[in-house]
């Protein structure tokens, strides 16, 4: 009689620790080296551990830049004060932020080496643009609940819109977003899209008293 088959035995526990390491030692490799001078072989000496170790969590180092990017970035806050003039400008801000906290010359290289495999450009978008453009479309999303914004309001354009000064900019690095610039950015998207530009203005002055900044407004 054929003797009954042992059960399989799990294999080893994926050592935390290990994970915190390495993708603590790739961002401080990114921030020292840049993407196009980064390694495997520097992240593995610099922790204290393999390679091999390292393929065994992520498969290529594309997704191993991109999940420690992603644990820099962490949890980006919704911009909510029943301000839209303040949120909106602050929505601008959540964008500048995230660029803010990649290290340098990282993003454009690397989302040109991810292009190619649909799925790792795919992982590019969830990980590391998805999260501040939900954070920002809440936010549009409650000023139109609010009556601030237009109902019939594109939503994806719009945030397109507040994005698209930040991101051009952070890929190309020819210039920073300074405060002066977000708050004209915002004045010029909300006579557009505003029920009340004149009303929010107010509003917000009533809100914040009368900052400098707001002699931008008419």
């Amino acid at each position: 009689m054929q003797s009954p088959r042992e059960p399989a035995r799990a294999g080893r526990p994926r050592n935390s620790q290990i994970d915190a390491a390495v993708l603590d030692t790739t961002l401080a490799v990114l921030d020292a080296s840049g993407y196009t001078r980064f390694t495997l072989e520097e992240v593995a000496r610099r922790a204290g551990t393999t390679k091999p170790a390292i393929y065994r969590r992520w498969p290529t180092r594309q997704h191993l830049v991109l999940a420690a990017l992603a644990r820099r970035l962490g949890e980006v806050a919704v911009p909510d004060s029943d301000c839209t003039l303040c949120d909106l400008a602050e929505c601008i801000s959540v964008f500048v932020a995230a660029f803010d906290r990649m290290p340098p010359g990282v993003l454009g290289p690397l989302l040109a080496d991810c292009t190619a495999d649909p799925g790792l450009r795919g992982d590019f978008m969830t990980m590391l643009f998805a999260p501040p453009r939900a954070a920002v479309e809440q936010t549009l999303t409650r000023a139109i609940a609010r009556g601030d914004l237009r109902a019939d309001l594109d939503l994806g354009l719009t945030l397109d819109l507040l994005g698209s000064l930040v991101h051009y900019r952070a890929l190309f690095g020819h210039a920073a977003t300074s405060d002066a610039e977000i708050e004209r950015a915002v004045e010029t998207l909300l006579q557009g899209i505003a029920t009340d530009y004149p009303r929010l203005v107010e509003h917000s002055r009533q809100l914040q008293g009368e900052p400098e900044i707001h002699q931008l407004h008419p």
